[in-house]
């Protein structure tokens, strides 16, 4: 492999375009949104493996001009009104997919689809001017870990590109214990899940049994009480897979009451 160039990263994106709207439960969330960008090298283009898209095998947004997919209900007219004009990388777009095939996984290119807001809430916090190209990878329907682990391996020569590789999840995601306010109520077993999360990824282990931990996730302490249904979780995967390294946490505090988590790689 050549040398890295590529950065990746794993984070809690928190509660639909809440943090774009001033949420006081997402205070911690966008102070580091905000100043994460000053710890990385500028990228050349992101890539977003978002929460919000899942199709029957990995797909990659290929629009030139992405427009925007307000996928979430309810809220104040104002976040049906929000602008994040970023260009899509249809030649990056078509790197992965290249990458996908060469390691035994079809995947397609999707040129009609926008951004979700995976992808544009948080980058509004980090990259507000929109100047730096953006393309999503979907999760595949049925979300079983080992394979977007495999999605992750396939994709490590992005490693060699000045790429910015995102996992935009939620390491904790049961939307019926948010609190949905600034309380921080003690909640003994998201510690544990947590914990044991940044155990997995930051700890002594090899890529192989970092690899099998995340495999069987589901046997992780209150596994499935954090995560009802793995989409936010799945993104991890990808990204650890991918960089096939230790991470360090760069995020550790509460957002909608609920403890949460961001990881770094490289």
């Amino acid at each position: 492999m050549q040398e890295t160039k590529g950065q990746v990263i794993y984070f809690s994106h928190g509660g639909g375009p809440l943090p774009l709207l001033g949420d006081v439960s997402h205070r911690s969330m966008i102070s580091f949104m905000q100043e994460l960008p000053s710890t990385l090298h500028t990228p050349e283009a992101i890539v977003v493996i978002s929460a919000h898209w899942e199709e029957n095998i990995p797909t990659v947004l290929g629009a030139e001009h992405p427009s925007l997919l307000y996928d979430y209900y309810g809220f104040p007219k104002q976040a049906y009104e929000i602008s994040y004009p970023a260009q899509g990388n249809p030649q990056l777009s078509k790197k992965i997919i290249e990458m996908l095939d060469h390691a035994g996984i079809s995947g397609k290119i999707d040129e009609q689809r926008g951004f979700d807001h995976g992808l544009f809430v948080p980058l509004l916090m980090m990259y507000p001017k929109a100047n730096i190209p953006a393309i999503q990878l979907s999760l595949v329907k049925g979300l079983d870990a080992q394979t977007h682990i495999q999605i992750g391996k396939a994709l490590k020569d992005l490693l060699c590109e000045n790429v910015l590789i995102i996992g935009s999840g939620f390491s904790f995601h049961n939307m019926q214990a948010f609190t949905w306010s600034e309380s921080r109520k003690d909640d003994k077993e998201n510690d544990a899940f947590q914990d044991w999360l940044i155990d997995v990824c930051t700890g002594l282990h090899s890529a192989e049994e970092r690899e099998a931990l995340l495999a069987s996730w589901q046997q992780a302490p209150y596994a499935r009480y954090c995560h009802p249904r793995e989409e936010h979780l799945l993104p991890l995967h990808i990204c650890a897979s991918l960089a096939q390294c230790e991470a360090s946490v760069i995020f550790d505090d509460h957002i909608l009451g609920k403890r949460g988590i961001a990881l770094k790689w490289l």
